[in-house]
């Protein structure tokens, strides 16, 4: 009998980053579940990628309801892979012009970026522990999103750089306890890359930002990070670890 293909959820996977992991991801062979707010363009997305493509409506700060997506993905196959990319970056200085920084402001930051990432990897955890290890020896891999704004965090980045040094933080102490469950964790931390993020931002703003990249000086093309994501899959020896993807970049303070 022919073993199912493998199953990705891709948290965030509508668009930008996401969207270039599900497309590689469903080229590679493997059934994608994109993880995406009701309201999202992820049914488009799934519709425009293809029959392996599907979509499951989930907040991935609920626990029902990101359950509800693992089941989804693992009622159609083995689930093998998870990728973290959905997030926000809402700017705030600490004390701005308008007054101190709302609290509800910053714990919004963090609940999605960090407490979201958390939520998709223990339940994709607790899915994939049930799987027979494959030719490798691994049950699953789980792939998350930091950024250099982790490391390099700027004016007005309070809560986007400690809800993504969060989720750096987070990657060696889950790593290690999965690893008996032979379950990888690996997490991206990209600089600046052209996603819906930045594509509103005038034509000479963007070439601005791409000139301080020392090389390539440009941004970052999304099937760039998803080229990273697949070669995570693919190289068993890359457990707990960050990689920073920013063409040498440190970013100034602002």
């Amino acid at each position: 009998m022919t073993p199912p293909d493998p199953v990705a959820l891709v948290a965030g996977g509508a668009s930008g980053l996401g969207r270039a992991v599900a497309t590689r991801l469903a080229r590679r062979g493997h059934t994608v579940v994109l993880l995406d707010l009701p309201g999202s363009p992820a049914r488009e997305t799934a519709a425009e990628l293809g029959p392996r493509v599907h979509f499951a409506p989930a907040d991935v700060t609920d626990p029902h309801q990101v359950q509800a997506a693992v089941d989804a993905a693992a009622g159609r196959g083995l689930l093998r892979t998870a990728v973290n990319c959905a997030g926000v970056a809402t700017p705030g200085r600490i004390l701005g012009s308008r007054g101190v920084l709302p609290l509800e402001q910053f714990r919004r930051v963090v609940e999605i970026n960090l407490v979201g990432t958390f939520n998709v990897l223990r339940l994709a955890a607790a899915a994939m522990a049930a799987n027979e290890p494959d030719e490798g020896g691994d049950r699953g891999a789980i792939v998350c999103t930091s950024s250099i704004a982790a490391f390099d965090g700027q004016i007005g980045q309070a809560a986007y750089a400690a809800s993504k040094g969060g989720v750096a933080s987070l990657t060696l102490s889950a790593a290690r306890d999965l690893a008996e469950r032979a379950i990888r964790v690996v997490t991206v931390a990209p600089g600046l890359f052209d996603t819906p993020l930045l594509a509103g931002l005038p034509e000479a703003a963007r070439a601005s930002l791409g000139a301080a990249v020392p090389h390539p000086s440009r941004l970052g093309a999304p099937e760039e990070f998803a080229a990273l994501v697949e070669h995570v899959l693919d190289n068993r020896m890359l457990n707990g670890e960050v990689i920073r993807l920013d063409g040498a970049l440190r970013m100034a303070p602002r």
